[in-house]
């Protein structure tokens, strides 16, 4: 049984691991205890920390999993994605980075509606709450998933101990926690994933240079077809998806935001993206790598990976349980640690920014502007609890609902293709246009509804079913958005501007 490959030793350090994280947010509960402390950092981060911080927003534990899933089952193509990063980043500091430290405010939201009123602003801020509180249950539920089957840990109390360990070090050390627990955890995950990548390829029986060979046989380093159709993940589909999704994080995820603003200087910040955005590249390329390497690992010992996983589905449980039966006692609760630090970032990051939100664009613009300091924190806290208890309840939920996976990132594609959209039209035009901004999204969403439940129909609607692969779903969704709002502002008669009250 594989649970048997974890001994006391593992146990041990996966332990020692949540203790230390939880230590790290306790060190900053003074720093932690005012609204610019737990929401900004004060502003005094160096860039170094809030870049590592940045690339662990990138790296959750499913990237963890499923990266490497994909080169073992296929090959190379979903790299490219970490390939369009660095003309996402140059657009984000030289743009989005400067706007944002200039706003004068945290929230990534605000500006909504001083270019379009309060619905922009509640629109998208929405948006963002309800992607995120999904994206906590779904992070913890896939982590715990594999480490239920392999290890035969009662998923329950896997997701338990994930949610009330998490959200306690966000509710403690606020940002600062967050990004120093992200910094360190990320040290763990890459060190993790290189342990993991040489004790691979050094056991191989003829050495390091079988990868290469084996992989080459079975064209694993493919990164896709060159050619122009629109139908499959080619590289130029996956490259132009990639972009659209990191202008997105860039440009209107409050994880990202948030950050902007937790450096102590402008050059710092430029210097948290290039870093947490560039290392990204290579980390993916290594996690890529891992799954080339258990490829050739387990085609050179086909006895060794169990007949369950060599099912295609059943691919992002194959490094787990390279984990759990190969690696020696201590190694694997250090790669365990590391599978859940990739979690544990991606839904702290969620947690903290969820309750920024809350208190910016909703309790400070509606309920309470002039609240005091002892209100604002109380809602913080609040607010952080709720999200990390509607994200477990959520991961609860996925236990038995598997399809609600899939239907619930169709409408986060939905509520992500417009949010970015509406951003883009506010950023590039300058005219004023409440009616023409909503003209806009409901163009931009249809057409992502379009192409997101389309492929589904059958009968007689079938010949009007999308064509393009789901990759393109965002980008066109985003066009259309970007310019029927640029063409309505054209042609409609132009309002009176609108500013924030």
């Amino acid at each position: 049984m594989p649970q048997s490959h974890f001994t006391s030793l593992d146990l041990v350090v996966l332990v020692g691991y949540f203790i230390a994280t939880l230590a790290v947010g306790f060190s900053f509960w003074k720093k932690s205890r005012s609204v610019e402390g737990f929401t900004a950092a004060s502003g005094s981060l160096p860039g170094w920390v809030t870049g590592l911080s940045i690339l662990g927003t990138y790296v959750s534990s499913i990237s963890f999993l499923a990266l490497p899933g994909k080169a073992f089952a296929g090959n190379w193509n979903s790299f490219v994605f970490s390939l369009s990063i660095p003309l996402a980043a140059w657009i984000g500091v030289k743009y989005f980075l400067p706007f944002y430290r200039n706003s004068g405010t945290v929230s990534a939201y605000s500006h909504l509606e001083a270019r379009f009123g309060k619905w922009a602003r509640i629109y998208a801020s929405a948006c963002y709450l309800l992607t995120q509180v999904a994206r906590i249950g779904v992070v913890t539920y896939l982590t715990a998933l594999p480490m239920h089957v392999l290890l035969g840990w009662d998923i329950r109390m896997i997701i338990l101990v994930t949610g009330v360990v998490t959200t306690l070090y966000t509710f403690v050390g606020g940002i600062v926690g967050v990004i120093w627990t992200d910094a360190i955890q990320t040290i763990v995950l890459m060190l993790g994933a290189v342990v993991c990548a040489l004790l691979m390829i050094f056991g191989l029986p003829e050495g390091p240079g079988q990868v290469f060979t084996v992989a080459a046989e079975h064209g694993k380093f493919s990164l896709g077809s060159f050619g122009p159709s629109l139908m499959g993940p080619t590289f130029w589909v996956v490259l132009v998806y990639g972009l659209v999704i990191n202008l997105q994080n860039f440009g209107v995820d409050q994880n990202y935001v948030q950050r902007y603003h937790t450096s102590r200087s402008d050059a710092e910040a430029r210097k948290s993206v290039w870093l947490g955005s560039l290392l990204y590249v290579p980390l993916s390329a290594l996690f890529f790598f891992i799954g080339t390497a258990l490829f050739a690992y387990y085609t050179t010992n086909p006895a060794a990976l169990p007949e369950v996983y060599q099912d295609p589905a059943r691919s992002d449980s194959v490094f787990p349980w390279f984990i759990v039966s190969e690696l020696p006692s201590g190694l694997t609760g250090l790669l365990v640690a590391s599978i859940f630090a990739a979690a544990m970032s991606t839904i702290s990051s969620s947690l903290n920014s969820t309750a920024t939100i809350v208190l910016n664009d909703y309790y400070l613009r509606f309920t309470r502007p002039q609240a005091d300091e002892r209100s604002k924190m109380k809602v913080l806290h609040f607010a952080t609890v709720v999200s990390g208890v509607l994200g477990t309840i959520i991961a609860f939920a996925m236990i038995n609902v598997r399809s609600a996976l899939d239907a619930w990132w169709t409408l986060a594609g939905i509520f992500g293709g417009g949010m970015l959209g509406l951003f883009l039209l506010g950023f590039l035009s300058r005219a004023d246009g409440k009616a023409s901004a909503l003209i806009a999204v409901a163009v931009g969403v249809l057409v992502i509804m379009w192409m997101s439940l389309s492929p589904k129909w059958g009968g007689a609607l079938a010949a009007f079913a999308s064509p393009f692969h789901s990759f393109l779903t965002i980008v066109f969704g985003t066009a259309a958005l970007l310019l029927t709002g640029l063409l309505a502002t054209t042609f409609l008669p132009r309002g009176k501007s609108s500013n924030a009250s």
